[in-house]
Order: C-alpha cells, then structure tokens, then sequence
C-alpha cells in the first residue's frame, strides 16, 4: 500500500491560517537517485478553480487520480469533502485504483484534506498538511512559523519549502505556491 515514509521525490504542503490558505510543491522530479526533471508543477487547480490539489507519488498515478477526483467533484455538484469520501471508497475497493502509487492534498475555501490509497480521508487538526519525501521538514517549518505567531499562509508554504529544500535530497527550490 501507500507509505508515506518510502515517497520520494517531492514534497507538497497546504496551510489554512485564519488570514488565507495556500497549497505549494517543489519541482523535482526524481527516478531513483536521478533528478529527471527540476520545474515540474505538481499543484492543480479544478473545478473552475474553486479546488486546488497538490500531488505526492508516482506521476501516472497521481493524474489519473487527479481525473477521477474531478469527475467526482462533478457528479456531487461540487462538494469537495464528499468528492474526496467517495473517491477514497473508490480507491480502497477497486483493484485498479488500489494499485496506484499516489497521495492527494486537496484545498478548497472549507476543507484541507490528504486523500491516501489506504482510504484515508484526513483533515489535520491544526490547518497544516505535508507529504512526500520532504513532507516531514516542511511540516515541522511550518508548525514551528505558526507556533511563533506568523499568519501569511503564502509565506509559510514557501519557506517551508525552502527550508525542506535545504534537507531533503528528493526536493529542490523551484517552489510553486497557490493561494487559495
């Protein structure tokens, strides 16, 4: 199954503070031990951009998740937290999805929720989410920026990346954020 211990090759984090919300990733992708790409933007928006997702994992994987999510924000009329029980229940029952190699990170103005081929549906208590092989860094950045009082959610999602940039060998600099 998806272990979030064993992903490498890039790192995705979304921050709700009381002042916004805003979802990054860095760019690198990584085949084994070899940088493939360096500007890969790994954060999508949907739903006329209502939903924004950040995608952790195989690549294949997470756009073909990223298709199926869609389809379900379509068809329960744009309900991001339903979309995302339903595609789970989807994910842990059918033999081809339970295969795909992925985590989503999803953000709309409501919700921050990880989605995990596990069935997970999470929404963290304290309006942080990381994940990836960087994921743990950056979570621990961004905890740390709130702890000490800082509120620009744009700013912290991009300092945690540049912070997880300078530990992890799977991440790189080329950050790309969205506000939410």
């Amino acid at each position: 199954m998806n272990d979030p211990s064993r992903m490498h090759g890039t790192t995705i984090i979304a921050v709700r503070t009381d002042k916004g919300s805003a979802i990054g990733g860095d760019g690198q992708v990584s085949l084994g031990e070899t940088i493939m790409k360096a500007g890969a933007r790994k954060i999508r928006k949907l739903n006329e951009g209502q939903v924004t997702v950040g995608f952790a994992g195989a690549t294949a994987d997470a756009f073909a998740l990223l298709e199926r999510f869609e389809g379900k924000l379509r068809s329960t009329s744009s309900s991001t937290l339903r979309s995302a029980v339903e595609l789970a229940k989807d994910w842990r029952t059918d033999r081809v999805l339970q295969k795909l190699n992925a985590f989503l990170v999803v953000l709309d103005k409501e919700h921050l929720i990880l989605l995990s081929g596990n069935g997970d549906v999470i929404e963290p208590d304290d309006g942080i989410l990381a994940v990836g092989s960087g994921g743990g860094y950056a979570l621990a950045a961004a905890r740390a920026m709130v702890a000490s009082g800082r509120t620009d959610a744009k700013e912290i999602v991009r300092e945690s990346l540049e912070i997880a940039s300078q530990i992890c060998v799977y991440t790189n600099d080329n950050i790309y954020v969205e506000e939410v």
